[in-house]
């Protein structure tokens, strides 16, 4: 949620190689004369065309020249030392450090005036612990081999390659430009073979595959951003590249402005760097897509198993804005039989937009109204923004004042900026003692059975500034005695908030697990909270750009995100609120938020229509919520992202690279929504192997393309030959326990296989061994189809007694279906889905059916 403003977005064009400011140039040159010539008046436009050109391209050639000679790149290695972890090169007056982190993992770093700055990240929480090392050198090179990559590195200049042990190069400087610094700008330089793409880079707009762009790091405020906005909210300076099934990574670990260049200067490298700080970078050798984020994922740790309610459908807007409004939307959800697990309040429900208050008159009862929405199955979800209006006899500010807590202006006096309640002071995150001050600031809402936070505006997002954050020069606090710079510290200060709330909230509430939104971030900050993508628009392009910037944070490490449902700026038509809360379903966060000048965005606006098809999806939701927690519980042991593109399970299917629409939902659901407003068929692809469609239940045989034209209530779902997939029976939220069997949907198909993860949704107790986890197989031949479940990992003991299993692909009926020595009777035989059912005791040793013909 941002004030509105049209400032134009901050750019580190200074960062930027010459071809690409004159490419900007003449795209704003072309831009503006446009715009004139539609007006009719094209005799001026042939001269000032003319005139602005020259002196528009001039302003950017002149320093840009200046600049390139600026630039000192890394020289002759002078001295190799060895050191227990790797080498040092000594290219005067700078220098060069190696080392293997683990087996997999290089670590870069440059010293531009030889001497390494104090070894610290707000983003790497893995301690080192990499193979031993074998060094080689000759008179041109110098060879480090470490696990399973080797290191070559160029003697003159300073070159550096990482291959595979069988000598296959998967990254190299670019030789022609080697590491460089100017000033404090510091650069890599590395090729970019014509085949490769790249992704990653956090929430960026536009299409997945990031080759032909330049972005830049810097957190900002990007209110109605679209397809070519950038910056946005997060900085997470890594990226996958990917050519021909293998696949690597980067993580420049620097929180200065920073920016990745792939292919604006050339077309034959890509660089990366940043305004300040260490050139120090990650290099993940992979060679498989999944390995890369596997690693990168271990370095700076991976989302922390969330509640299960965070998992449901949940219900948002700014504002609603009093209690009676608040009951009102809870009672219609469960009058109308539609799930939901969560409600928001946003900032209309504190006392002037003062943190930690509440606006008595609007909610008098707030407490009891909070007991009443946990007693109905709702957990609220208040937000909490980080600015703290500056007014004696506001606790907050009062307590933080006396604690001495608020970032600093350079000559020492409060550093103040205007937001939502006015003029405002901000927490200095940087300091451990701060973040545990504002912990303890939610006491009280953890005290009435407030559920979640949500941490917004914490870009830091300023009003009245045409940069919309604090100055460069504020000042940050270290708990070392050091301190830095915004220009260091403002790429993290939204994690730090985040955090702040994460181990607050944890300490008033140790045994239940924190639920945390926040808006910004850098690196590292899923460990903390989950995320969305900030101030979208209620229009079809948003819904599908929805896709690929979830994707892009997925691979970025930062799994549990979403897209505000229906867009939040602007009101969406029945049509796209319906393909939107269809699409929702299929993303890790499901929430529908709105702006409080749009109409209302509600699943039951439009009509019982729309309203039918809105419910059937939401429900889908929680009757795939067995399958959707198992593979969140996967994600945080693993990284790998529940909604992830197909070339992260398929890496050779060259064919999705620049896949934008489809996508995988867990391992075993392909996705294939609409998102565009014309009523067009399209083509849906596969990956390699069979396929089935979830709702007929038809095997679709391993094909590459089929042309889809779903009516407005179908979302193409396409389920892989092999799955066997846990579902639910209907519930109206996650506090219900479900009634009946656990249902195990049994595709066969190469690779038959499926898991469940379960526990008590809530509290910490799976980490004492109280949790259940069931592996799934099946086997076919010409006579028979086995189904087997394993016995029972961990004490946690299910809702379930019954398994009701239906096989697909049943192409006549049975003659028999049988378990463990017993023939089984009550199954049945439904001739066009081609499908057995049957209901079987669960045991907690393990159990067998066989369907016999």
């Amino acid at each position: 949620m941002s004030k509105f403003s049209i400032s134009p977005p901050m750019h580190s064009a200074h960062l930027l190689s010459d071809s690409a400011r004159l490419r900007n140039a003449k795209c704003r040159i072309q831009q503006f004369t446009h715009r004139i010539a539609h007006r009719g008046l094209f005799r001026f436009v042939l001269a000032f065309r003319l005139v602005f050109a020259f002196h528009l391209l001039l302003a950017a050639v002149v320093p840009l020249a200046a600049q390139r000679a600026g630039w000192q790149h890394l020289g002759a290695v002078g001295r190799v030392e060895r050191i227990p972890d790797g080498i040092e090169l000594v290219a005067e007056p700078a220098r060069v450090r190696i080392t293997a982190f683990r087996d997999g993992v290089i670590r870069v770093r440059m010293a531009t005036n030889g001497r390494f700055a104090t070894d610290r990240s707000w983003a790497v929480v893995e301690q080192a612990a990499g193979p031993a090392v074998k060094i080689e050198e000759t008179d041109d090179e110098v060879r480090m081999t470490a696990g399973g990559i080797v290191v070559r590195v160029k003697r003159s200049p300073v070159v550096i390659s990482f291959l595979d042990r069988k000598g296959n190069v998967l990254s190299a400087d670019d030789a022609s430009r080697p590491m460089a610094w100017d000033g404090a700008r510091v650069r890599a330089w590395k090729k970019m073979p014509a085949e490769e793409f790249y992704y990653g880079l956090g929430d960026k707009a536009g299409p997945l595959n990031r080759r032909n762009r330049v972005f830049t790091m810097w957190n900002t405020d990007a209110y109605s951003w679209q397809e070519s906005t950038d910056p946005l909210y997060k900085a997470i300076p890594f990226f996958l590249g990917l050519r021909h099934g293998t696949a690597y990574g980067v993580f420049l670990d620097n929180t200065y402005r920073s920016s990745f260049d792939f292919g604006e200067d050339s077309a034959v490298h890509y660089s990366f760097g940043a305004d300040g700080g260490e050139l120090n970078y990650y290099f993940f050798a992979g060679p498989e897509p999944k390995t890369v984020i596997e690693e990168f994922t271990a370095l700076i740790g991976r989302t922390p198993l969330p509640p299960l309610w965070a998992l449901g459908y949940q219900q948002s807007r700014w504002s609603y804005d009093s209690e009676a409004r608040v009951r009102e939307i809870a009672r219609l959800f469960r009058a109308k039989k539609i799930p939901a697990d969560a409600l928001y309040l946003d900032i209309d429900y504190q006392d002037g937009n003062r943190a930690f208050t509440v606006d008595r008159k609007r909610f008098p009862h707030f407490e009891q109204m909070i007991g009443d929405l946990l007693a109905a199955g709702f957990h609220t979800v208040a937000i909490t923004d980080l600015h703290i209006k500056k007014e004696s006899g506001y606790g907050p500010y009062d307590g933080g004042l006396a604690g001495d807590t608020f970032v600093k202006n350079a000559d020492g006096s409060l550093y103040t900026g205007d937001v939502w309640p006015g003029e405002c002071v901000f927490p200095d995150f940087t300091l451990s003692r701060v973040r545990r001050w504002w912990g303890s600031l939610y006491n009280y809402f953890v005290h009435v059975g407030i559920s979640g936070f949500w941490n917004d505006m914490n870009e830091p997002a300023i009003f009245n500034r045409a940069d919309k954050t604090m100055p460069l020069d504020v000042v940050h606090r270290l708990d070392d005695g050091g301190t830095l710079g915004h220009n260091a510290i403002h790429n993290v200060y939204g994690m730090e908030n985040a955090r702040a709330t994460y181990q607050g909230v944890l300490q008033l509430r140790p045994n239940e697990r924190p639920f945390v939104l926040t808006r910004a971030a850098f690196a590292g900050a899923q460990r903390y909270a989950a995320s969305w993508t900030g101030d979208n628009s209620s229009t079809w392009n948003h819904l599908g750009m929805t896709i690929p910037t979830l994707l892009g944070l997925g691979l970025s490490g930062y799994p549990l995100v979403g897209a505000d449902v229906g867009g939040f700026v602007g009101s969406p038509p029945a049509d796209l609120l319906t393909r939107w809360i269809e699409l929702g379903a299929f993303q890790p966060l499901f929430r529908n938020h709105t702006h409080k000048d749009s109409a209302d965005q509600e699943p039951w606006v439009h009509g019982p229509e729309q309203e039918a098809i809105r419910r059937r999806y939401i429900e889908l939701r929680y009757r795939l919520l067995p399958y959707i927690y198992t593979g969140v519980e996967a994600m945080t042991r693993t990284g790998i992202p529940l909604m992830r593109p197909v070339f992260l399970e398929y890496p050779q299917a060259e064919e999705f690279y620049d896949e934008n629409r489809e996508f995988l939902f867990g391992r075993d659901l392909l996705i294939a929504p609409v998102v565009q407003e014309t009523l067009d068929a399209y083509k849906a692809k596969f990956p390699p192997g069979e396929w089935y469609d979830y709702w007929s239940s038809e095997m679709v045989a391993a094909r590459p393309l089929m042309e889809v034209k779903p009516a407005l209530d179908v979302v193409p779902i396409f389920v892989r030959a092999g799955a066997i997939l846990p579902q639910q029976p209907q519930v109206q939220s996650t506090s219900e326990t479900p009634e009946g069997a656990l249902e195990l949907r049994v595709y066969p198909g190469a690779e038959c296989r499926g898991a469940l993860y379960l526990d008590d949704g809530h509290t910490f107790a799976y980490t004492r061994g109280v949790y259940l986890r069931v592996n799934y197989t099946c086997e076919r031949d010409k006579k028979t189809v086995r189904v087997r479940g394993s016995a029972r990992e961990g004490t946690f003991q299910p809702w379930w007694r019954g398994i009701q299993v239906t096989v697909f692909n049943a192409d006549r009926e049975p003659r028999e279906l049988r378990s463990g020595e017993g023939t089984l009777g009550g199954w049945r035989y439904d001739a066009k889905a081609k499908a057995v059912t049957v209901t079987i005791p669960d045991s907690p040793g393990g159990w067998e059916l066989r369907v016999n013909y």
